[in-house]
């Protein structure tokens, strides 16, 4: 069978757009039919970058103006990786010439911009609108994912998320937009890594009640690149203690943890939860292990740690026996996508979407807690609006 085809452009075409090119040009990696990405044209405010993003993938045209990509008639859906301070403009763009697309977190710098964002979202029911997220594609991930809707947990006790960078630690380091808060908002990390860290709890239904947020900024100032220092107004580091649960009969703690500065981590994304009858937990650092514990009374407490290999919600040619990783995920993610939109949600091959806009709207509602809770040192209810 022939795989229909969605062309698509890319706004942005930093580390981000160039590994969805280079998922897209792998294609044959995978062995289900899923709609084929192709890339027809780019756009990126660095010439130089634009020239190096068309030169590695041939037959892409580099375009100065994303307004182009909006109005080409051969251009089925956009895939846009820019700065939060440009999301609300170009999404919204994006929204009114009808086009499909995949969106950079946190969906807009700030809630407000987020609240626009979906006000006219809400007038265009026919796209398919998601958020990147790539981590939940872990076949381990998966695995946890049905495991807790399998009601196989039982009452849940506690719940921890959370992605962790390293590179930060050096203070001479030089500035990017993400440590300024007029690219990056006030956010900061959570701005950056924090729908990474709440998209699986979301999914799986815990919805935060309150928050008590700890937030750190340690490094105040970084090298310009031009001989000077510009200051470093973002958060490099947040804890979020959330309580989630309808009830004193169901409530439980989740803990969320966005940091720049974790000493060791490179990239680690790790999702654990304990149940009265099964826990379960995964980490990035070990990305084909599994560790599980079923509890059965008068039996020992033990986790079985089950070395799963590459087992990916989309087939692929590659052998069960061996290793899952970030480009899989990323690859794992935007088949997803491209499935939604090729067949919509209940034809997809497998049940599991990308991040909604409604998961990114709770992200905002609680970043948003997170940060009065942190400036007034005091447990913050979040809005009861997503309490269902």
């Amino acid at each position: 069978m022939t795989r229909r085809e969605i062309t698509f452009g890319v706004i942005g075409c930093g580390l981000m757009g160039r590994e969805f090119a280079s998922a897209a040009a792998r294609w044959n990696h995978l062995t289900a039919d899923i709609a084929r990405p192709r890339i027809l044209a780019a756009c990126d405010t660095s010439e130089p970058v634009l020239c190096a993003f068309c030169e590695a993938n041939s037959g892409v045209r580099a375009v100065s103006d994303y307004r182009d990509l909006l109005t080409s008639p051969d251009i089925d859906a956009l895939y846009i990786a820019v700065p939060h301070h440009l999301h609300a403009e170009i999404y919204i763009a994006a929204i009114k010439a009808g086009k499909h697309f995949l969106g950079e977190k946190p969906f807009g710098i700030d809630r407000a911009a987020n609240t626009i964002i979906n006000a006219e979202l809400s007038k265009r029911p026919d796209l398919v609108v998601r958020c990147s997220s790539e981590f939940p594609f872990f076949p381990g991930v998966q695995r946890i994912i049905s495991l807790v809707k399998s009601g196989a947990i039982g009452r849940v006790l506690e719940v921890r998320c959370g992605l962790l960078h390293s590179s930060d630690l050096d203070p001479l380091k030089p500035i990017n937009w993400k440590r300024m808060a007029k690219f990056n908002g006030n956010y900061g990390c959570m701005g950056d890594l924090g729908l990474h860290a709440a998209h699986v709890p979301f999914r799986l239904g815990f919805v935060p009640r309150d928050v008590r947020a700890v937030l750190t900024k340690v490094v105040q100032e970084r090298p310009d690149g031009k001989g000077g220092t510009l200051p470093c107004d973002t958060w490099d580091n947040a804890l979020l203690t959330c309580r989630c649960g309808e009830g004193p009969d169901s409530e439980f703690p989740m803990i969320l943890e966005m940091k720049r500065i974790a000493p060791g981590h490179t990239n680690t994304w790790f999702f654990e939860i304990d149940g009265t009858r099964a826990s379960a937990r995964f980490s990035t650092r070990n990305p084909r292990t599994l560790e599980t514990l079923f509890y059965e009374r008068g039996k020992p407490q033990a986790w079985l740690r089950e070395d799963i290999g590459y087992q990916s919600s989309y087939p692929s040619i590659t052998g069960g026996i061996f290793e899952f990783g970030f480009t899989d995920a990323i690859q794992q993610m935007w088949a997803a996508y491209c499935d939604e939109v090729a067949s919509g949600t209940s034809g997809m091959k497998q049940p599991f979407t990308c991040a909604t806009p409604r998961e990114a709207d709770l992200s905002h509602r609680l970043f948003d807690a997170a940060l009065a809770s942190h400036r007034d040192r005091a447990v913050v209810t979040i809005d009861a609006e997503h309490h269902s």
